[in-house]
């Protein structure tokens, strides 16, 4: 079942980053095991990929110094690492007053299999689809960022955002529309993509 697996994934990247508070080499998998998703997470948000390698960098640290104080009762482990991935952002935002345009690298590695909400988004061209997330409030962005670009499910999301699975659910679905209200502004969502659907996720 996927729901099992899911799980036992959990389970055990809570056991990993449990020893790696004490094991560098259990630190070098989680490195290994998350570095590509924090780095296209965070270049999701600033768009700037030297800029994204440093933020990356600043996270992997961050981690180094916290990973004794992850607690595996109090949660998984992938939804605790990218809160240090986005309070990072953030604070780099905050420092530079910068604006979040999100899922720009979204399309450059398009994944088989595409589901009806990852569709949703594509665009004809990267440029019109950076207008259109611009003209998005943070909120939707952020939400939009950690779904798509960190590959993070309902659960994860609401674990990281401190809302229910099922707000998350209705908010993502929310920006995915006013989303695809701007692309169709522009006469840029292809026909097929009219109607998508967000399938749900079991609890």
């Amino acid at each position: 079942m996927p729901h099992d697996n899911a799980t036992q994934r959990a389970v055990e990247l809570s056991a990993l980053a449990v020893h790696a508070a004490t094991d560098p080499q259990a630190f070098i998998d989680l490195y290994d095991l998350f570095f590509k998703r924090i780095y296209n997470y965070i270049c999701a948000r600033c768009t700037d990929p030297c800029t994204a390698g440093d933020l990356t960098a600043q996270v992997f640290e961050r981690l180094l110094s916290k990973i004794h104080q992850y607690n595996p009762q109090r949660g998984p482990f992938e939804p605790w690492l990218f809160a240090v991935a986005r309070n990072t952002v953030n604070a780099h935002f905050r420092r530079r007053r910068l604006v979040w345009l999100p899922l720009e690298l979204l399309n450059k590695e398009p994944a088989a299999g595409r589901t009806p909400e990852e569709q949703v988004i594509q665009a004809d061209s990267q440029a019109e689809l950076l207008n259109a997330l611009a003209k998005l409030d943070d909120g939707a962005r952020d939400l939009l960022s950690l779904k798509f670009s960190a590959g993070l499910d309902s659960r994860e999301m609401a674990a990281l955002t401190g809302l229910s699975e099922s707000n998350v659910r209705v908010r993502l679905h929310r920006a995915i529309h006013r989303l695809r209200c701007v692309l169709n502004a522009n006469d840029t969502v292809p026909e097929s993509l009219a109607n998508p659907e967000i399938p749900n996720e079991k609890p």
